[in-house]
């Protein structure tokens, strides 16, 4: 039986957590407090406590993954690191998720039947939570398209409809276009943001991964290369939503690559897995405990000590200015 864990991974992955399905689905598994294996991500610092484990770092974020403290690492850049690196991008993640994509050609039969009412649907749509780390691209491509026609803003960043929706995938795909920005150009980097508007049936327009053609075909999207061709892909836009003809051609063809889709992506985690767990704990290890790397790894815990008591007397302190409020306003 294979011991596993998991931590530091973004809200809601709990409850979501589709390695875990997929782990379960191909070998024999078991979640244990003391872990052979542990999976973590980037959205904490627990994963500092495990040491006497395999430890595999998956990065939802464009973030070069940490070889001093991971044994072996799941992300999006184009790295060679013998067997201890796969790329599986968030998009490849999420393709478990949406069964829509194995239904790929009943899709675009849907999308030449019902031709008439998807050129007539509303404008174009943009959701987002933030933009606290995202390129600032993304808010001015959105305030120049604003100035043809209204796009509707249906996150919580921007909001212009009256509240954020519920539902991503329904709101999206009632819209002709969705600005699928992600939130900074790196290569490698796709996210579900163009996946979310390609299963939902509407035209993806894209920034980010420079190379996403690798992944993707070209053509088959509206895309902004550089950051000077704003106004460039506006036109482009306003052309696509005047021409039905060539909007539906374009929302029409297939966008991935033939050797992109879920079954390849599955086969080559497997593997990826395969190596892992076919080796015993002593042969996997990677990571260095000694050397200059101690000295880094033990900073690193120590820094996360003490930002985790900053953060524990924060919150006492707004705990205490809450209750004296209480008292002041009885």
């Amino acid at each position: 039986m294979i011991k596993v864990n998991f931590c530091d991974f973004w809200p809601g992955f709990e409850s979501n957590n589709l390695f875990l399905k997929f782990l379960e689905q191909n070998f024999q598994v078991v979640v244990a407090e003391k872990p052979d294996y542990l999976f973590y991500s980037v959205y904490g610092s627990k994963h500092l406590e495990y040491d006497d484990c395999i430890k595999i770092l998956y990065t939802g974020e464009n973030l070069v993954p940490d070889f001093n403290l991971c044994d072996y690492a799941i992300g999006f850049h184009y790295l060679e690191f013998g067997d201890r690196y796969l790329r599986f991008p968030l998009y490849a993640y999420y393709q478990w998720y949406y069964d829509s994509l194995l239904r790929d050609r009943a899709l675009h039969q849907e999308i030449e039947y019902r031709a008439d009412s998807l050129v007539n649907r509303k404008f174009c749509n943009f959701v987002y939570s933030n933009n606290v780390n995202s390129d600032p691209v993304r808010d001015a491509f959105f305030t120049e398209l604003c100035k043809y026609r209204k796009v509707d803003s249906g996150g919580r960043h921007l909001n212009n409809i009256g509240g954020p929706v519920k539902d991503k995938l329904q709101f999206i795909k009632d819209y002709k276009f969705t600005i699928a920005f992600e939130n900074s150009s790196v290569p490698g980097y796709t996210t579900e943001k163009l996946l979310e508007p390609i299963i939902a049936g509407s035209l993806p327009v894209y920034y980010g991964n420079p190379l996403v053609f690798l992944d993707f075909e070209p053509d088959t999207f509206i895309r902004l290369e550089n950051k000077s061709d704003i106004e460039k892909v506006i036109e482009e836009i306003i052309n696509l939503d005047n021409d039905d003809e060539k909007y539906l051609a374009m929302l029409n063809k297939k966008k991935f690559r033939k050797e992109n889709n879920p079954q390849t992506w599955n086969l080559k985690l497997k593997s990826f897995f395969d190596n892992i767990f076919g080796q015993t704990l002593d042969t996997a290890l990677r990571r260095s405990f000694y050397g200059f790397n101690k000295y880094y790894v033990g900073e690193l815990k120590f820094q996360a000590e003490l930002l985790e008591k900053r953060r524990r007397v924060t919150f006492a302190k707004a705990a205490v200015k809450n209750v004296i409020n209480r008292i002041n306003h009885r």
